[in-house]
């Protein structure tokens, strides 16, 4: 891939909030030679754009995570195979997002696509056979402002891809299309409801639906925040993983084939890509983790990362993208500069960046999201900027952010965030998230803190 981004691209690539690898500036004359090539590399851009699927994410450390309760390699790759081998199935909007979690530390944010499913363990002496299950989860859109509802069915493994083609059907057949920015699963939930959904959807099931309550299920085990940057430990005795910290999800063509190399050389020769815009290299003995560290290093790339940088995230931004309002791939690293160095957090803090109201970069679920807009400078002028919301989160912390600064210039928006860290860190009761700062405070109240002078810089 890097040799096809450096002869017909821009020489980098790009990991997408929706763990794809992008190359960018191609020229019109070499699209076919591109698509051409990543064929020839056993890869495929098939179900990558335009109105068919490309949105199915699973567990990035699948089959190594200590914790999972089931590997989710098997069940995505089923799915994946059987919706591009069915053309009738490539009716479906852009933004049409599936995921699977499988229980481990690393969490996809399952709860945020149109159909989510999620490993759940049942002991015994409950209404069904213990043993491992899915939930299905339904209608996430938090661009809109929803998280994904419980369906209250409970699925064995291998009935999991046989549910979602029925609910890919359902869409299909009565999703509206008239309306680009209703085109999804939760506007046809809204309009039908969830009983009535699932009655039309068994009409495509070689089995009845099994509904089940949620509290017959044991609670989801913890997720570690950034368990996606530095080495943790394998399921497998003796290995380690490793992430890797790609800035806003950018890698240069040389260093791809470089972490290639390293993951060939001390591991399995797997790259994982993940949500959070970043890598992992699985499979590296513990006695030959320290070598691989040096080694990615070497490449001017890093494994650890402060408690702000680890938690970036920046969709493509107008450099790439039409709809984009801002340059946030530019602003979130001159953020990182900004607030690293002025202000030292001890906990893990997401801030997501995103160009438009499509939400690719989640702002909603963020500790901190900004949704780029236009804001006027003067009677001629606008230049650009962002709302600013705080207090989302998802799984355990599910909760959509809240607004508290509208239409703050992209040159301003580093200062107002110190200003909101630095209110946090001096008003926070003891051993306090940020999470838990913002959630017990009303969006007046957090207003008149952030804005409180000892916090902002003139």
């Amino acid at each position: 891939m890097g040799s096809v981004a450096e002869r017909f691209g821009g020489g980098y690539l790009h990991v997408t909030t929706r763990a794809n690898l992008q190359i960018r500036e191609i020229g019109a004359a070499h699209s076919i030679e591109v698509l051409t090539a990543i064929d020839e590399l056993g890869l495929t851009s098939r179900g990558a754009g335009a109105d068919n699927i490309r949105n199915l994410t699973g567990s990035p450390a699948a089959g190594i995570d200590p914790q999972e309760l089931i590997d989710t390699r098997p069940l995505t790759r089923e799915l994946y195979h059987y919706i591009l081998n069915h053309r009738e199935l490539y009716g479906l909007p852009r933004k049409f997002n599936i995921a699977f979690d499988g229980g481990g530390c690393l969490g996809v944010l399952e709860d945020t696509n149109d159909i989510g499913f999620t490993a759940v363990a049942v002991g015994p002496e409950k209404p069904v056979p213990a043993g491992v299950y899915f939930r299905m989860q339904l209608g996430g859109i938090t661009g809109h402002g929803v998280f994904a509802r419980d369906s209250g069915v409970l699925l064995f493994p291998h009935e999991v891809v046989p549910a979602a083609v029925a609910i890919l059907r359902l869409f299909i057949d009565h999703g509206d299309r008239t309306d680009r920015k209703r085109a999804r699963l939760h506007y046809l939930i809204e309009r039908w409801g969830i009983e009535k959904c699932l009655a039309e959807a068994a009409a495509h099931l070689p089995f009845a639906w099994r509904c089940a309550p949620l509290d017959i299920c044991k609670p989801r085990g913890p997720i570690d925040r950034h368990g996606h940057i530095g080495v943790h430990p394998q399921s497998q005795p003796s290995l380690h993983y490793i992430g890797v910290v790609l800035p806003v999800g950018r890698l240069e063509a040389p260093q791809l084939r470089g972490l290639a190399e390293i993951a060939e050389r001390y591991g399995s020769g797997t790259l994982r890509l993940t949500v959070w815009q970043n890598l992992l290299i699985s499979d590296i003995a513990e006695a030959r983790v320290g070598d691989a560290v040096a080694e990615i290093e070497a490449l001017g790339l890093v494994t650890s990362a402060s408690a702000i940088r680890g938690g970036i995230v920046a969709c493509t931004g107008n450099f790439g993208c039409k709809f984009a309002l801002s340059d946030t791939k530019r602003h979130a690293l001159g953020l990182i500069d900004h607030l690293e160095g002025r202000v030292t957090l001890d906990a893990p803090i997401n801030i997501h960046l995103t160009g438009c109201p499509n939400s690719c970069a989640q702002h909603y679920v963020g500790d901190i999201g900004l949704l780029a807009t236009k804001v006027e400078k003067s009677e001629d002028e606008e230049v650009e900027g962002y709302h600013i919301v705080i207090g989302g989160g998802s799984g355990a912390d599910l909760e959509l952010g809240r607004e508290v600064c509208h239409s703050v210039p992209a040159e301003e928006m580093p200062k107002r965030i110190e200003a909101i860290l630095r209110a946090y860190l001096t008003q926070r009761q003891a051993d306090e998230n940020f999470h838990e700062f913002t959630k017990r405070h009303s969006v007046e109240e957090l207003i008149q803190r952030f804005y409180a002078p000892e916090f902002v810089e003139t």
